[in-house]
């Protein structure tokens, strides 16, 4: 049985749900998600003897929803998670991460390692918008050349390069910058959007057809098609209008404030990770990733640059028949190689 509480992490609160008893395992989900995102993974991680704890992250669901993007900057966003674990009495922590989820746990492990004891990610190290696709800190190019189209680079700002990439087609990277657009476009469309990402973003689904559509003019909704009818293999109706509700603020401004504002921190924080950026990953570290996650499109040299910076590595692991939402789309397949790893890894 889970059980829910608000926890103050030091100026706002953060909706947790929880469920068993044991080692802490703090689950941190990306954009689109909730706590919700990690439903399939409470009972098994309580049965299997851990304290299994997800948490609305701040801007999402049931937590506070400041507008303020510094109160998203990666700083906070560590000081937020440590407070999680200081609330559950846990010297240490198995980190879970997801999409943004993910940053926040990899940056875990390099800023607090005393504090995380083993690591789950789904997206690669350094590989998030802040990222240097580890590469290192050095910039490898000139000040004065021009910004390239790349997500993760040690050369020039996340928002330059987003530009340029938004030169050649539209990108949401850029397009979430401008404080105010997205708020106004999404704010009346909570279902139609999060259908649309949720489907294009998973196995059966094609986030790349926005290369068709040119950035000038383009709002998010004209690149994503209508979803299919729910149910889908994956996610029925009832489970998808409980990520309608956790999206559904009084206020329009902030429905998806959470997500907008992890994007408009990528300049700050690409400035804040400088100081991590040659940091290897030593904890106990299993990759998982979606065999069809369209997002990895964005990550050239991914699974060389892991091995190489990330000592801790025990296993990489694709999911087949998921995309962007493995945990969701095939939860059986994720759960059996996540609870393996802990046994093997984890007293």
């Amino acid at each position: 049985m889970t059980s829910e509480r608000m926890i103050d992490v030091g100026g706002h609160r953060l909706r947790a749900v929880e469920q068993g008893d044991g080692p802490l395992v703090l689950m941190i989900h990306g954009f689109p998600g909730l706590a919700w995102s990690w439903r399939h993974q409470m009972a098994p991680l309580a049965d299997a003897g851990y304290r299994a704890v997800a948490i609305d992250s701040l801007g999402y669901g049931g937590s506070d929803r400041p507008k303020d993007p510094a109160a998203y900057a990666s700083d906070r966003m560590q000081d937020y998670l440590l407070a999680i674990l200081d609330h559950y009495q846990a010297d240490q922590s198995i980190i879970i991460g997801q999409d943004f989820g993910a940053q926040y746990a990899w940056n875990l492990a390099v800023r607090a390692p005393a504090r995380v004891a083993a690591l789950i990610a789904t997206i690669p190290y350094d590989y998030d918008l802040a990222g240097r696709a580890m590469l290192g800190s050095a910039p490898r190019r000139s000040a004065d050349t021009p910004a390239l189209p790349d997500t993760s680079s040690p050369d020039r700002l996340p928002s330059e390069r987003f530009a340029a990439m938004a030169r050649e087609h539209f990108v949401h990277f850029h397009y979430f910058q401008q404080v105010g657009l997205a708020e106004r476009e999404l704010a009346d469309h909570v279902p139609a959007f999060l259908a649309g990402l949720l489907h294009e973003l998973s196995a059966a689904g094609d986030l790349w057809r926005w290369k068709t559509m040119p950035s000038e003019g383009t709002g998010y909704l004209d690149v994503l098609p209508p979803a299919p009818p729910l149910p889908w293999p994956w996610l029925s109706k009832s489970e998808f209008d409980h990520f309608v509700a956790g999206y559904d603020a009084t206020d329009p401004m902030l429905r998806f404030i959470g997500g907008l504002n992890s994007y408009r921190t990528a300049d700050v924080n690409w400035l804040i990770g400088a100081d991590w950026a040659d940091c290897d990953v030593t904890q106990p570290t299993l990759f998982l990733y979606g065999e069809k996650d369209p997002s990895f499109g964005f990550f050239p040299d991914w699974e060389a640059r892991l091995r190489k910076r990330v000592p801790g590595l025990r296993d990489v692991k694709a999911i087949a028949g998921a995309g962007h939402f493995l945990q969701q789309e095939q939860p059986r397949a994720f759960n059996t190689a996540l609870l393996e790893f802990l046994k093997g890894t984890v007293s």
